[in-house]
């Protein structure tokens, strides 16, 4: 049995199987790229729901695997080294996953290159606007008298949706291929619902990015990864 006692977050959440991989997570955007890609692979794996309280994520447990406060993050057993390793940033999360199990990153270097790139378009665009935009459209941006804040975040939502719809022209997946890119973008853009803020993107002028997600959101794995963890 392996040992993760190195890793003081098992104290608060305490592995069943220690010899399989351990997900910390929340159903967000972020937490179920995790998750899905996980249920893609095919890897075993044992899921922890870290709520988003600050008794949680800012807890001492949870900050000794992410510094950084945020989910999801993970504790492989069996890592690249044959110890135990620990990884937060959704993003490195995808990419080590995608690396372990020899799947959803390309068939060749080059595959691999645009794979990444279009992963890297999520993680400092596509996300970080998304999110910013609905904090000035649903949560506490929306009271704000001045809207230009919110515009901002609107026009450049609007703008990074347009390079997606011109990427997705004859081709089901970003890459051409199914990858960890789309597990990336695709919550992202299913999350503009919970933010109410379809149509204030001209979500449905967007043909190929609607045909996109519906065809993201029907793969079962998908169906099964978005609801894992599942919330209290």
């Amino acid at each position: 049995m392996a040992d993760l006692s190195a890793f003081p977050i098992t104290q608060k959440w305490t592995p069943k199987n220690p010899d399989i991989l351990q997900l910390f997570s929340f159903p967000t955007p972020n937490g179920v790229k995790a998750s899905i890609a996980l249920e893609e692979m095919q890897i075993p794996y044992e899921a922890h729901l870290v709520t988003l309280s600050d008794a949680d994520v800012k807890s001492p447990e949870f900050l000794s695997l992410n510094p950084n406060n945020k989910i999801p993050a993970i504790i492989d057993p069996n890592g690249p080294d044959g110890t135990p390793v620990g990884l937060f940033e959704s993003g490195a999360i995808l990419i080590y996953l995608a690396e372990k199990s020899g799947k959803l990153i390309g068939e060749t270097a080059s595959d691999k290159a645009r794979t990444i790139q279009w992963l890297m378009f999520q993680m400092g665009g596509l996300g970080p606007m998304l999110g910013q935009m609905g904090f000035f459209v649903k949560f506490a941006g929306s009271q704000w008298e001045d809207k230009r804040p919110q515009q901002r975040y609107v026009d450049e939502a609007k703008r990074l949706l347009a390079v997606l719809e011109k990427q997705l022209d004859g081709q089901d997946w970003v890459t051409g291929q199914f990858s960890i890119a789309d597990i990336a973008i695709a919550p992202w853009l299913n999350a503009l619902n919970f933010y109410e803020a379809r149509d204030m993107v001209g979500w449905d002028d967007h043909k190929n990015l609607v045909a996109y997600l519906d065809r993201f959101m029907a793969r079962p794995a998908v169906d099964k990864g978005k609801n894992i963890p599942q919330r209290p």
